[in-house]
């Protein structure tokens, strides 16, 4: 038996409602995560450095500690003549202060000695025996990190909201951290619906075509901040999706499903949300992906996504990413837009919002004028331009926003 569309409703409001079931269902939490284990965890508190970084004056540059007074006036013809009274390497402690006419040999990293304050480079020297000859003058400070440069025991070393990269791993690894407070992943199960479906390591029979919305979909919430779970593949059949949708609320926050959303024989999952909660959105006046289902159950969020690749991807991002990314703590989507000309002239659907994917060649953004099932289209897009529901013609050599995807 068909279902109809329940109403089909404005992407505005649809943000609106699917925005406020967020709001409503979910809240941040927070876990703490071995350090080695944070790349690309989101902070959930500021850091402040229980060290000062430097912990000690340290030289920047292999050389000679040295009072720079000693060298002023210092040149080629004339240089200044002083006695080498140790060697400090990295990772060991002076023993002797460097007073008027002395020097210390030093490796970069190295404390430097009492009483110098400044560093000579080794390429401006000479050694004879204990007597090193300097041939430009120093000034205080020079080649010389203070301690508490960088800085200070107690200041804000990373802030809350900071993403975890390599070199923010290895600042809280310089300042001794080995844990982190982070936000928590939210946790989403993936399942890909139809009978034509078989995981893309099997065998390509008639009627069959490989699932790319599993791998598709849960690229795009990993890259979000999220956690994904994989429910499989499940067959335009009501027992077995309500069973799937099931096992995917028991192990994760949501539940993401593409395909089998269509008004139809084949739409069963809004019969099946009927039963085990509710459906709040079945339409959206959007083109690829007017079919989208939003319901809740248990408290839960599931999303019932279109089957084409091209729709399923175009409904997460302008719907459901936004608010995936800020229950993550991530900042929204960072891909770059940019106004380029339209190369070829464009139709669109009048009433409906329309993703057209396109191709960037130069100043131009070229129109990939195929189907939302076409794998093609999703290969050659650059990036979309989102058409008003309101234009029906951008014509050619126009100017267009491109919003390119993040990999661009």
């Amino acid at each position: 038996m068909g279902v109809e569309f329940l109403e089909i409703i404005d992407l505005d409001d649809a943000r609106r409602i699917t925005g406020k079931l967020f709001s409503e269902l979910y809240r941040q939490g927070t876990e703490t995560v071995d350090i080695l284990d944070a790349d690309g965890r989101v902070l959930a508190d500021d850091i402040e450095s229980p060290v000062d970084l430097p912990p000690f004056d340290r030289a920047s540059r292999d050389g000679y500690a040295v009072r720079a007074a000693d060298t002023f006036g210092a040149d080629e013809e004339n240089p200044a003549t002083l006695r080498c009274i140790e060697t400090v390497e990295a990772g060991s402690v002076p023993s002797l202060e460097v007073a008027e006419g002395l020097c210390t040999r030093i490796s970069t990293g190295a404390p430097v000695p009492e009483g110098a304050d400044a560093v000579v480079m080794v390429e401006y020297t000479w050694e004879e025996g204990d007597q090193v000859y300097i041939q430009k003058p120093a000034y205080p400070s020079q080649h010389i990190a203070a301690r508490g440069s960088d800085i200070r025991a107690g200041n804000v070393l990373l802030r809350a909201g900071t993403v975890l990269s390599p070199d923010k791993i290895a600042a809280l690894s310089a300042a001794g951290i080995t844990r982190v407070n982070v936000i928590s992943k939210p946790s989403v199960c993936v399942i890909s619906t139809g009978n034509e479906l078989i995981e893309p390591s099997g065998q390509l029979e008639p009627g069959k075509i490989f699932d790319s919305n599993s791998a598709g979909l849960s690229s795009a919430l990993k890259e979000a901040g999220c956690s994904v779970k994989h429910g499989g593949i499940v067959r335009d059949d009501y027992g077995e999706l309500r069973g799937a949708i099931l096992r995917g609320l028991e192990e994760a926050d949501m539940v993401i499903t593409s395909g089998g959303t269509s008004a139809g024989a084949g739409d069963i999952l809004s019969e099946v949300l009927d039963e085990l909660g509710r459906v709040v959105i079945h339409g959206i006046s959007i083109k690829p992906g007017k079919p989208t289902i939003v319901g809740v159950v248990d408290d839960k969020i599931v999303v019932g996504l279109p089957g084409f690749p091209v729709s399923a991807l175009i409904v997460f991002m302008s719907l459901i990413e936004p608010f995936i990314r800020k229950l993550s703590g991530r900042k929204a989507s960072s891909g770059q837009v940019k106004t380029l000309k339209l190369a070829e002239r464009l139709h669109s659907s009048r009433g409906r919002v329309h993703y057209a994917l396109v191709m960037v060649d130069g100043d131009y953004a070229r129109p990939i004028f195929k189907d939302s099932g076409a794998v093609a289209a999703l290969a050659g897009a650059d990036g979309y331009i989102e058409v008003p529901k309101n234009v029906e013609i951008i014509n050619e050599g126009e100017e267009v926003e491109v919003v390119l995807f993040e990999n661009q």
